[in-house]
């Protein structure tokens, strides 16, 4: 028990205690942006972000993985705040958190592995351009300052790890934050603040039930919108701790990652935040930075606060050039850039799958929708794939006039029009022998495949034997297949 603590929390304290520090500075001007885009006060965001981290940090399934008020989420929620108010967000929130606590203890973390290798790809690629995108509009229409600071930022970012002793022990992003924010209050340069965001909360968030009437009109109007953000709340926060696992090269309990999420959701709705997930850029920012357990993701959440509250006065002069810096550093870090140079050597399948998950995201910005489009292709190509490999060998018997069929391979929707044309079924035979000793049945398609097979060829005069079904083949033949039955010929049956 002791060292299982130790090793959550307490086995890396100064890079956990530094990249916290990083994560909150950048976590501020999103969780304001993300207010803004939702459609509420920038404290909402802020309120999300420091509950969700702080509770994350001790029921989440993914050690070192920060969660906080999102992007995708916030784009979910524009109309309910728009026709309906705060008050039904926060409702809304509460019943995301309960179906992600629902899927949770269902085990539906475990769908992850229905998520191509070619879809994770997209969708990190996609996630990397929409990260980059979203910085545009803080270098587009500025003075030439804006970008000899972002420039500066970046060379620090990338060049600091690089001296000898102290490049390692403090994290380059948080030498870039303070530095540029130190150079811009001393130079005095006219340039876009965290200050000019949003007025940042002066209190604490206070325990507060949603002011919506409890009836079943209420449900209906939050119940979409709760099932929506669960799905994107939790697809994203699946597909983040896929990433960081294999940065950290560890695994994770996702289904636990499933119940904490909900759990957290539920503590940001009644402390007055809007729902959240976790958050691939500033989980990518605490890996990179040092952090690999439970106390990074717990420091980033109440260093938030305490900024927020505390240090307010210093906070809102952090010019957004150094934050800018900082993501496209996350950008360039998040991006598969082996991804393109694999374009040569993977298959075409593979690379339309990752092209068209990225295209998806970017084009809609819902990262539900890209992995949606890349699952259902990947799932089509692999059908298909296996689907050739299904053959139907042939042999005749001339002393016995018996034609014998070996199938060999897997027999499905994709492959079953394949199985039929393998037969010769105006051959002139007594007797037909179909051997399924090394085939296997998987769907109602196969059975009613077969069905046809036998049923034609007894039309024809011959009769037929089915013979080799392996025990699960069996199973699903005699419970849908009708060749077997007393009017198996009867063509109403429409075989």
């Amino acid at each position: 028990m002791l060292n299982s603590i130790k090793a959550d929390w307490f086995s890396n304290l100064r890079g956990d205690l530094l990249s916290g520090i990083v994560v909150a500075l950048a976590l501020i001007p999103e969780a304001i942006a993300f207010s803004i885009i939702a459609g509420v006060d920038p404290k909402i965001g802020l309120y999300a972000s420091f509950c969700i981290a702080v509770i994350i940090a001790f029921v989440g399934g993914r050690p070192g993985m920060i969660s906080a008020a999102t992007g995708a989420m916030a784009l979910l929620m524009v109309t309910l705040v728009k026709e309906h108010g705060l008050q039904y967000l926060l409702a809304a929130t509460l019943l995301t958190g309960v179906f992600q606590i629902i899927a949770g203890y269902l085990k539906l973390g475990g769908l992850m592995r229905f998520v191509s290798r070619s879809v994770v790809t997209g969708f990190v690629n996609a996630l990397a351009i929409l990260i980059f995108m979203a910085q545009l509009p803080e270098l587009t229409n500025v003075t030439w300052h804006v970008y000899a600071m972002t420039a500066a930022g970046l060379g620090i970012i990338y060049l600091f790890p690089l001296l000898p002793f102290v490049g390692r022990l403090i994290p380059s992003p948080l030498v870039c934050i303070v530095s540029l924010t130190f150079v811009s209050i001393l130079l005095g340069l006219d340039i876009r603040t965290v200050g000019d965001m949003g007025e940042l909360p002066d209190t604490l968030p206070v325990f507060l039930w949603p002011d919506v009437p409890l009836n079943l009109e209420t449900l209906m109007i939050i119940l979409p919108y709760s099932l929506g953000l669960a799905v994107v709340g939790l697809l994203e926060s699946m597909m983040t701790a896929t990433i960081v696992d294999e940065l950290t090269d560890t695994t994770s309990d996702r289904n636990r990652e499933c119940r904490g999420q909900g759990i957290a959701n539920i503590g940001a709705g009644l402390l007055g935040g809007m729902a959240g997930c976790a958050m691939i850029g500033q989980s990518v920012i605490n890996v990179k930075s040092g952090g690999r357990t439970r106390l990074s993701t717990l420091t980033a959440g109440v260093f938030l606060l305490i900024m927020v509250l505390v240090l307010d006065a210093w906070l809102v002069q952090i010019p957004m050039a150094a934050l800018v810096a900082v993501m496209i550093m996350v950008s360039i870090g998040t991006f598969s850039w082996e991804s393109v140079r694999n374009l040569k050597h993977h298959p075409l399948s593979t690379n339309i799958v990752m092209l068209v998950t990225v295209v998806v995201v970017v084009a809609t910005h819902n990262l539900a929708f890209g992995v949606l489009a890349g699952v259902l292709l990947a799932a089509l190509f692999f059908a298909n794939k296996v689907g050739h490999y299904m053959r139907v060998d042939a042999e005749l018997d001339e002393s016995t006039n018996t034609r014998t069929y070996r199938v060999l391979g897997q027999v499905f929707f994709s492959s079953s029009e394949k199985f039929l044309a393998a037969f010769d079924f105006r051959e002139v035979v007594d007797n037909v022998v179909i051997d399924l000793s090394r085939a296997h049945f998987w769907d109602i398609t196969a059975v009613g495949a077969l069905d046809k097979a036998v049923i034609k060829f007894r039309r024809e005069g011959a009769q037929v034997e089915v013979i080799g079904l392996n025990e699960a083949s069996a199973t699903i033949v005699d419970r849908f297949g009708v060749h077997d039955k007393p009017d198996a010929d009867d063509p109403l049956l429409g075989h």
